[in-house]
């Protein structure tokens, strides 16, 4: 496919096995090709003049064009259901960008290999750059603790220590087999107080509360990446400038396994009164690349996504009386959900 900004003409993209549509600044279709029509399960004809929501698909395909086409960049979405026809229901890969005051829609077929994203793929560069800088700052924590006579500070290195050695680890995993759970039982409790003091050692100026549930019983899961779920939130909502963050835990009676019956979970939020979630993206928040920030990278919330789901739970977000929240519901064991 060319390059964003040298988009071929109608004869060129007809001859592409990629698909392609071009929508105007109405996202009503103004060209599609063989390949767009033989996806989706439709012909042209159907499509040309037509707005976006004759596709029927899922409202995250329509944010992303709307988002692009203001902001310019791209979103990748992946799995998009749609049914442009009774009875021709299918998943489609796109890649939505904009260029000249139109959006282009590349679709491709879902990859066999799903499973496997293109965020954890994407992550596994990231994971090798960062290798040295970690066990660095490592030995600096280590050097520091051991020259430091303040109790205060000697915790702080241990602090920086710890971290650093948790972030080196989950770039080994990064590198090798995702899908290998290193699980545990761990006291959601303490998970979520190791969130709060690492908040408080950031950013002092920033009220954090506890609204837990007492009564709950051990999680098992992957102590490192779950851990990593929620400071990822948690920053997220220091980033949106929130002076007020809340950690609540509950049970939760709503997460059904694959045969549809209830199983044991855990719901974990982080709620904030920060600058919320754009309404332009909030439809296609957790696709990979898709951030309210210039500065953001988009993949955060995209791997806290994952790895829940690598758990059997799920990671949502919520607007609840002014305030942002992000729920994340975890089956008590991994397994269970299957």
């Amino acid at each position: 496919m060319n390059q964003i900004g040298e988009r071929p003409a109608q004869a060129g993209i007809d001859a592409l096995a990629t698909g392609v549509a071009m929508l105007d600044e109405a996202l009503e279709f103004a060209r599609v090709n063989p390949a767009f029509c033989e996806l989706i399960g439709v012909g042209a004809r159907r499509l040309l003049g037509q707005s976006l929501s004759v596709l029927h698909a899922e409202a995250r395909l329509e944010a992303a064009a709307r988002h692009v086409l203001e902001h310019a960049g791209l979103s990748q979405l992946d799995s998009v259901a749609l049914c442009a026809a009774p009875g021709k229901e299918c998943a489609i890969d796109f890649l939505v960008s904009a260029n000249g005051g139109f959006v282009w829609l590349e679709a491709r077929p879902v990859s066999a290999t799903h499973a496997t994203s293109r965020l954890s793929e994407s992550l596994r560069g990231f994971a090798h750059e960062v290798r040295n800088p970690l066990a660095a700052i490592s030995g600096a924590a280590q050097l520091l603790r051991q020259r430091e006579a303040d109790l205060q500070k000697q915790q702080l290195a241990d602090l920086i220590q710890s971290e650093a050695q948790r972030l080196a680890n989950l770039s080994e995993r990064l590198l090798g087999a995702r899908g290998d759970l290193q699980t545990r039982a761990i006291n959601v409790h303490a998970m979520l107080e190791h969130v709060a003091q690492l908040l408080s050692a950031e950013r002092r100026d920033i009220e954090v509360q506890r609204d837990y549930d007492p009564s709950l019983p051990a999680l098992h899961g992957d102590p490192d990446r779950l851990l990593q779920v929620l400071l990822n939130l948690a920053r997220n909502a220091v980033e949106a400038n929130a002076r007020r963050i809340v950690l609540r835990s509950r049970a939760e009676a709503g997460l059904r396994n694959s045969n549809g019956q209830a199983i044991p979970a855990i719901r974990i939020e982080v709620e904030d009164d920060g600058e919320g979630v754009p309404a332009d993206i909030q439809a296609m928040l957790f696709e990979p690349m898709v951030s309210g920030r210039a500065s953001g990278s988009g993949l955060g919330l995209a791997l806290a996504r994952e790895i829940a789901r690598e758990h059997g739970g799920d990671l949502h977000h919520q607007r609840r009386n002014g305030a942002t929240c992000f729920v994340l519901v975890l089956p008590r064991h991994p397994g269970a959900s299957r």
